[in-house]
């Protein structure tokens, strides 16, 4: 399978789009207007502590106060239990507290913080603020798992905890020495400028589009990276300079009568992600619905549509279009009935397998009583939707 990533910037948006055998995959979007704010790293000051939420909201500059969980404070004081401690317990109002971002703010709510920092890179993720080596289970049991456990025991910093994702085990280990090195630096700075600041103050910035791509998708490698844009041109290679000199032979950029965009229609299907149809192959078609407390897919099986058929091919396509519309929270699906019950468990174990790979924790619950597939996808960031938002 081939793997090219596609960069641009078009009038306010910053793309960056995965294509696997010429189809478009995952995608990244920022508008330069209103710049994203998940994965910052920010000194808030707490304003109000709300017993009844077991939260208080932080002012982090932003156009509302964000809100950190009790469960999201770190660390701890002395003696105290993490099941048995409530937010009054851990802050008080006025105190300053590093915070992360973990959802941006949309429609009338803050963002979603937390205290518990990661700062991810493509084949490791550092946790300042934890301890230890933690593998992922991907990487099995066996013999391969002991051997990059070892690696990384000598390459690693002592300090904080790291977790390693799966493509560590076939990454150089020059490559992971980097890496770690890069975001125990990235910690030790912003932990520096915390020291002198004032609250409210930006500390770390979000990482853009491009970089969130590249971070995403380059552990498991690309076969091109082409970016179009001297400014975005030079962001990317001095990125992969820095920090994934593997990479940085792939960048190419893009010179041609069409723009990178158009080649292929990849805008077009971009645009596409703000439609509520979405056609299926054979025939059938799915209808996404967004509504404040969910989002609801309804699957049409078409005139002749085979039912298991339909809802399988589906399946597949909901998991793909949840990644690239960046649909968080409830999703409720209704697919097309199915009378036997060995259908319905294999039309469940497809849609698993298919968002088993989602970078956003997905999660299938199965079929409800009434038959409706209940689902949950993690919060990152703003729905593709609001982003192309007011764009001609």
């Amino acid at each position: 399978m081939s793997r090219a990533l596609h960069i641009d910037r078009s009038g306010p948006l910053s793309r960056a789009a995965l294509l696997r055998d010429g189809e478009l995959s995952d995608l990244h979007l920022d508008r330069l207007d209103r710049p994203a704010w998940l994965g910052s790293l920010r000194l808030g000051r707490v304003v109000r502590v709300v017993a009844g939420l077991d939260a208080a909201f932080v002012e982090i500059g932003d156009r509302l106060p964000g809100l950190l969980n009790a469960a999201d404070v770190r660390p701890l004081p002395s003696g105290r239990d993490r099941r048995e401690a409530r937010i009054g317990q851990l802050l008080r109002t006025g105190q300053a507290v590093l915070v992360q971002v973990k959802a941006d703010a949309h429609g009338d709510k803050g963002a979603v913080l937390t205290m518990d920092v990661t700062l991810p890179g493509r084949f490791l993720v550092h946790a300042p603020l934890g301890s230890g080596l933690h593998l992922s289970r991907r990487l099995g049991r066996g013999p391969e798992r002991a051997r990059v456990q070892a690696t990384l025991r000598d390459l690693l910093p002592a300090e904080g905890g790291w977790i390693v994702r799966a493509d560590a085990a076939s990454a150089d280990p020059g490559l992971l020495a980097l890496e770690a090195e890069s975001l125990w630096a990235d910690w030790r700075q912003a932990a520096r400028a915390a020291d002198g600041a004032g609250a409210p103050a930006l500390l770390l910035p979000a990482p853009t589009a491009p970089v969130r791509a590249l971070l995403e998708f380059g552990g498991a490698g690309f076969d091109a990276i082409r970016v179009e844009g001297a400014e975005a041109l030079a962001e990317v290679r001095r990125w992969c300079r820095d920090r994934a000199p593997d990479l940085e032979p792939l960048v190419r950029p893009h010179v041609a009568r069409l723009s990178l965009f158009e080649e292929g229609d990849l805008a077009g299907a971009i645009a596409a992600l703000a439609e509520r149809r979405v056609p299926l192959a054979q025939g059938g078609s799915l209808v996404i619905e967004r509504t404040e407390a969910l989002t609801v897919i309804d699957v049409n099986g078409g005139e002749r549509g085979n039912p298991l058929s339909t809802n399988l091919e589906a399946a597949r396509e909901i998991a793909r279009q949840l990644r690239l519309r960046n649909v968080g929270g409830i999703v409720v699906v209704d697919f097309v009935n199915m009378a036997a019950a060995a259908d319905r468990e294999h039309l469940l174990l497809t849609l698993t397998q298919a968002v088993s790979e989602d970078p956003a924790g997905t999660h299938v619950y199965g079929l409800s009583k009434l038959g409706l597939m209940e689902m949950t996808r993690s919060r990152r960031g703003p729905p593709v939707a609001d982003l192309l938002d007011g764009l001609d």
